[in-house]
């Protein structure tokens, strides 16, 4: 075979992929939109909880700020918790995942385009709507853009570290205490980074280095987290 034929070859797996990647993202997509609580609930959760919290400890503003930040993060990983359940159930139900596990394609970006379509609608909300609750907390506006940062970072590892879990229990019949249990230890690192950036912004104190630990997370989820869940479902289902 030549290097032509050979490049050509290449190229045309590319676009196979991508195409892969696009059709699965954009099918859970739809399916989402029209299953709306899956993605509604978890948004709704995120807003209620951080609103009560000034009715259950204290109006006062200079208290409200320096939580603002512990508050809005815990609550996004109790909400990303809360959305985690639905992301390969519908599929195991009606038999979907098995076709996606048979797939001729590369299990690893299949997995990867279902975890984008479910942080898109259940993750990104709750990064959208986190300043303006912030500002309600008393949180400083010109610290919004290190908390929207520290989210951008922190939300998308939740997703790709709770897939994993996700996918270790698709088969049983009642999974919500055992994904706490295998999720919250794996996601306390990137929550306690969230802290101390936002945080530290708060103080004056350099925020590069936190952010950037976050960034090494991230990263290191999308290169390993999708391979991690594709082998929990070849291993779930089989």
């Amino acid at each position: 075979m030549s290097a032509l034929d050979l490049d050509r070859r290449n190229l045309a797996g590319a676009v196979s992929i991508t195409r892969a990647f696009r059709i699965t993202l954009e099918r859970d997509l739809m399916l989402a939109f029209r299953r709306k609580g899956d993605f509604v609930n978890p948004f709704v959760f995120f807003v209620i909880v951080v609103s009560l919290f000034p009715l259950a400890v204290s109006p006062e503003s200079v208290f409200l700020s320096r939580i603002a930040p512990g508050v809005i993060w815990i609550t996004a990983l109790l909400a990303a918790m809360l959305s985690l359940d639905s992301m390969y159930r519908a599929d195991f139900e009606d038999g979907s995942l098995e076709t996606l596990l048979l797939s001729p394609h590369p299990l690893y970006f299949l997995v990867l385009a279902k975890n984008c379509a479910h942080w898109l609608v259940s993750g990104l909300p709750v990064v959208l709507i986190s300043p303006f609750l912030a500002i309600m907390l008393s949180y400083p506006s010109d610290q919004l853009i290190i908390l929207l940062i520290s989210l951008l970072l922190g939300t998308p590892f939740l997703t790709l570290v709770g897939s994993i879990a996700v996918a270790l229990t698709v088969g049983l019949g009642s999974r919500g205490l055992i994904l706490a249990v295998i999720v919250l230890p794996m996601c306390v690192p990137i929550l306690v980074f969230g802290t101390l950036a936002v945080n530290a912004g708060l103080t004056g104190l350099p925020v590069e280095g936190y952010l950037a630990l976050m960034g090494a997370m991230l990263v290191a989820a999308f290169s390993l987290a999708p391979l991690a869940s594709a082998a929990a479902l070849r291993i779930s289902v089989a």
